[in-house]
């Protein structure tokens, strides 16, 4: 990892306040019956942030009595303060933004243990150490700041945990959580249903018709499939399943191409985009008979609510960051990138691109099948 000045200067203050921290705050230390406060942090995209639902169940079914505070980005904090599992959320606001704010706040929560369940850093580590918490968790625990860590040794890197659920539900059985069986869990309450319902009807959608998510945004351009494959799928479909109507997601800043594609399907496509909150995103997503979706935070919502998915994969790797349980409701479609300069945070499309319409058609069908 490679640190500007700031980042330096960051790493030699917690070098020697570590020095100078007599608390006892190694693994063999740790006590589940002394731990009143949780802080957990989960603080970068949606799709990271709903894979940590998992380790937040299972802290919570651990530790029914502790008060727990999550730090979560400030965009999708309505989402997550609903959660059941949780006490308080923190905003994050990304960086140093607010830093000091974000530092004081933590604090006053008073956690006993942080569990770093997603976390850019440099940030991340610096911020559950400046908590106050005694015990410190996280894998994969590789970084330089790892001498913070109650778990410092042994070092465990991405590569040897594997899917992003399982880095964070390992994360939690350092705190004694257990894991077995563990899945996500998000929110969906009466208001949102009401709100996913008056969109849909508003939109000509009843109960009648067979919904299909296009979730057509991603983090990155070589994570979308092509505007035009989707528009000639959609045609494909509506010859086979004539009820079908589609809705498309992604981000406020994606609405506009989200209608641009929606106007080359026609009559059957609305744009959820500018629509629904990200509150409501759970909710319209579990109101769809499937989702075909690239590697995005969306896909991982639909696991959550139990929503099959047909899951495009080029850039990154379904192993990593796929769907994890449920396996035989879901489709996954992967065609490995082998163009060395094409990476997951790419604007090229080339290879996502190779995937075939009659694949993603076939898995369709094959769905829907299923669920008929």
């Amino acid at each position: 990892m490679h640190f500007h000045p700031r980042e330096s200067f960051l790493l030699l203050l917690l070098r020697a306040a570590r020095k100078l921290d007599r608390r006892q705050s190694e693994t063999r230390y740790f006590s589940q019956a002394a731990v009143r406060s949780i802080l957990v942090i989960s603080s970068t995209a949606l799709g990271d942030t709903v894979m940590s639902t998992a380790a937040m169940v299972a802290v919570r079914a651990r530790y029914p009595a502790a008060r727990i505070t999550a730090l979560i980005h400030q965009s999708y904090l309505d989402l997550f303060r609903r959660m059941p599992e949780l006490d308080a959320v923190i905003p994050y606001y990304g960086g140093y933004r607010r830093f000091v704010r974000t530092v004081l706040a933590l604090r006053k929560a008073r956690p006993d243990v942080a569990l770093i369940l997603h976390g850019n850093e440099p940030q991340a580590t610096p911020l559950a150490y400046f908590s106050g918490a005694q015990f410190l968790f996280k894998l994969p625990n590789n970084n330089p700041f790892r001498f913070l860590l109650s778990n410092h040794d042994p070092v465990i890197t991405r590569e040897q945990i594997g899917h992003g659920m399982t880095q964070r539900l390992q994360t939690a059985a350092l705190a004694d959580a257990s894991i077995d069986g563990a899945r996500m869990r998000l929110p969906i309450d009466g208001d949102a249903i009401a709100a996913v319902e008056a969109f849909l009807s508003g939109h000509g959608i009843t109960p009648s018709h067979t919904v299909i998510g296009l979730q057509v945004g991603a983090s990155s351009r070589s994570r979308m499939w092509p505007a035009e494959k989707f528009v000639e799928l959609t045609h494909g479909v509506t010859v086979r399943y004539p009820q079908a109507r589609f809705v498309l997601s992604g981000s406020a800043a994606e609405s506009a191409y989200c209608h641009e594609i929606a106007r080359a399907i026609g009559s059957t496509a609305v744009v959820a985009a500018d629509a629904v909150s990200v509150a409501q995103l759970p909710a319209l997503v579990r109101r769809m008979r499937l989702l075909v979706t690239g590697d995005t935070g969306t896909m991982h919502v639909a696991v959550a609510v139990d929503t099959p998915v047909v899951a495009l994969f080029a850039v990154s790797n379904p192993k990593m960051s796929g769907p994890v349980y449920d396996l035989d409701r879901h489709v996954v479609i992967h065609r490995p990138c082998s163009d060395p300069g094409i990476r997951s945070k790419s604007d090229d499309q080339t290879c996502i691109g190779r995937i075939p319409v009659a694949d993603v058609l076939a898995a369709i069908e094959t769905i829907l099948g299923r669920e008929a």
